[in-house]
């Protein structure tokens, strides 16, 4: 029987958390996925076993990303981390044979808006400090846009939310939160890989960003889960598993 050859072979998958998560938000899109594919989940600077790194900043996030990241591989991305993903993939598109983006943006094209969101999550990142962690799982997990989420997805990202410190999540706001961000909307192009957007369908907001990012990407394809909302690495994680097992299957990825 023929060895099936390396570039046969499905690319090695990196995926990227969101916002008061970790890299355990993945594990339930793990199981759906097959067994033996090399899958790394780290944890951005700001969570989990990275809660005291800094700076937290996109450029720190994008170095220790592909520091740690095979030579190529596909890189995917929920929400936070699907900004993070977009640094990454422009900071080095030979590395990237496919980009996942999951119910996410390329940011606030309006300065006026970003200065709006700064001063919110500078809000949010007292409060956290102040009230910690408890408090705030409550707080984030019930705003509207997880408010109709399942029981298992917001009980898991409770348990997430618990995995790292309100420093950790004050200074990930402060660094890398949406207003912090130079938009990337006219850098879009340069992207050419396979890109795959996933959107929710009742997730209204996002859904129009994914659009908008699949129509700026040169080789997007847009999936919207029928029935989900902004949660979808817990509320469908089977759905998110089938886009990724696709983009792994790369021609030419190693």
């Amino acid at each position: 029987m023929a060895t099936p050859s390396t570039a046969d072979a499905p690319a090695p998958l990196v995926l990227l958390h969101g916002f008061a998560g970790t890299g355990a938000m993945w594990d339930g899109v793990r199981a759906g996925l097959a067994p033996g594919l090399d899958v790394r989940t780290p944890d951005l600077r700001g969570h989990g076993t990275r809660a005291g790194a800094r700076p937290v900043s996109f450029a720190a996030c994008t170095r220790d990303v592909l520091g740690e990241a095979p030579p190529r591989f596909v890189l995917g991305g929920y929400s936070l981390g699907g900004r993070v993903a977009l640094h990454v993939a422009l900071a080095a598109p030979e590395r990237v044979a496919g980009l996942v983006l999951v119910a996410t943006t390329a940011g606030l094209d309006a300065e006026q808006d970003r200065a709006a969101r700064r001063d919110a999550d500078t809000a949010l990142a007292l409060r956290i400090q102040r009230d910690g962690l408890a408090p705030f799982a409550v707080e984030w997990t019930t705003q509207p846009l997880f408010a109709q989420d399942p029981p298992h997805a917001r009980a898991a990202q409770r348990a997430d939310i618990a995995r790292s410190t309100p420093e950790g999540l004050a200074a990930s706001l402060r660094g890398i939160g949406t207003g912090e961000m130079t938009p990337l909307w006219d850098r879009l192009g340069e992207l050419t890989m396979p890109a795959h957007v996933v959107v929710g369908e009742r997730d209204a907001k996002f859904r129009a960003l994914g659009e908008r990012l699949a129509a700026a990407l040169p080789a997007a394809t847009l999936t919207v889960v029928p029935g989900a909302g902004h949660g979808l690495p817990r509320e469908v994680p089977g759905a998110v598993a089938g886009v990724l097992a696709t983009a792994v299957a790369v021609p030419g990825a190693p």
